[in-house]
């Protein structure tokens, strides 16, 4: 019987399978080529994106906040009137003089200047205080953290209203607890004193909280190794709040000090608001008139543009200076730690 004989294949030269034929020269210096453009174009979008991202600020930066600051400046040289913005007539530095001899422009740096302090020393005071009893475990802390916001969330009308009515003179809230304890009623919308001090509650009232979660976020932010250490030692709490939280949040302080000032320097709708006339003038007598009120009086009530663009700039100064104050304060610090 015929056996059948099954023969493999001969192997292949070389004892491998047969290669890949070679690529095209052309299609290889092609692709080299587009490797080269995807790379720059890589490279090219690794560099250039951030400045893309970023763009959209400073265009609004420009539009809305260089070229003003550089046209007011460029205005407060100018006798120009709101009547008739175009026409502006060369004066230099008359503007800035007639304001520094204008007995209301003193007046309102006055009052600016008592109602910051009146509104910022309590305010971060009382910060530091809810802050330091929100920092220890307590039932529903989210709830009073986000309780903390809601007077900064309303509207500076509607919390004027509110505090308008009780510091009414014949029928206000605070006349009657007054009246109860054998105080005569106050006149807080007229007299010098008690409207400061009212205009600096709502002040208070709206920024305390803010204030708060500051300093509450920088305090949770110290190791707890310290408090530890300093309970072995035998200090209680308030030692440990002496000696360890105050120097912690040194840096803090200092920010919400400057922060404040600033935006004690910019006092516009509280006063405004409370003003019984509901107008520019702060009070009958100017008692409460801050430099954003007397700002505003000058260019849109008056209508003197230019006088108005040299106290804007003056404010603007004055920034500057807090600004150079915190600078050195904050390098002394940092050197003294």
């Amino acid at each position: 019987m015929a056996t059948r004989h099954d023969t493999a294949a001969p192997p292949a030269e070389g004892g491998a399978a047969p290669g890949r034929p070679s690529a095209d020269p052309v299609s290889l210096e092609k692709e080299r080529r587009r490797r080269d453009r995807l790379s720059r174009r890589w490279q090219r979008d690794i560099r250039w994106s951030p400045y893309a991202f970023v763009s959209p600020f400073f265009l609004l930066f420009v539009a809305f906040g260089l070229f003003p600051l550089i046209y007011t400046g460029w205005a407060s040289l100018h006798q120009v009137e709101l009547t008739a913005p175009t026409d502006m007539n060369w004066v230099g530095l008359r503007n800035y003089t007639r304001i520094f001899d204008d007995d209301f422009f003193w007046n309102a740096a006055k009052n600016t200047l008592t109602i910051g302090i009146i509104s910022t020393v309590p305010q971060l005071l009382m910060a530091m205080g809810m802050a330091h009893i929100l920092n220890y475990k307590l039932r529903a802390s989210t709830f009073f953290r986000v309780a903390m916001l809601a007077p900064y969330a309303t509207s500076i009308a509607a919390a004027s209203l509110v505090f308008v009515l009780l510091f009414g003179r014949d029928y206000g809230m605070i006349n009657w607890a007054l009246d109860t304890v054998g105080i005569n009623p106050v006149d807080w919308q007229n007299d010098k004193w008690p409207s400061q001090i009212a205009v600096s509650t709502i002040i208070i009232w709206r920024w305390t909280g803010y204030n708060t979660l500051i300093y509450l976020a920088a305090m949770q932010a110290i190791p707890q190794d310290l408090y530890e250490s300093a309970a072995l030692d035998g200090a209680n709490r308030w030692q440990q709040f002496i000696h360890v939280t105050l120097p912690a949040l040194r840096p803090t302080i200092l920010f919400t000090v400057v922060v404040s000032t600033i935006g004690a320097s910019q006092v516009f709708g509280e006063p405004l608001l409370f003003d019984a006339n509901k107008g520019t003038s702060g009070g009958a007598e100017h008692q409460f008139q801050t430099l954003g009120l007397y700002l505003y009086e000058q260019g849109w009530v008056a209508q003197h543009l230019g006088r108005a663009s040299a106290i804007a700039w003056t404010m603007f100064l004055i920034l500057i200076v807090i600004g150079i104050v915190n600078y050195v304060i904050s390098r002394r610090l940092r050197a003294s730690s």
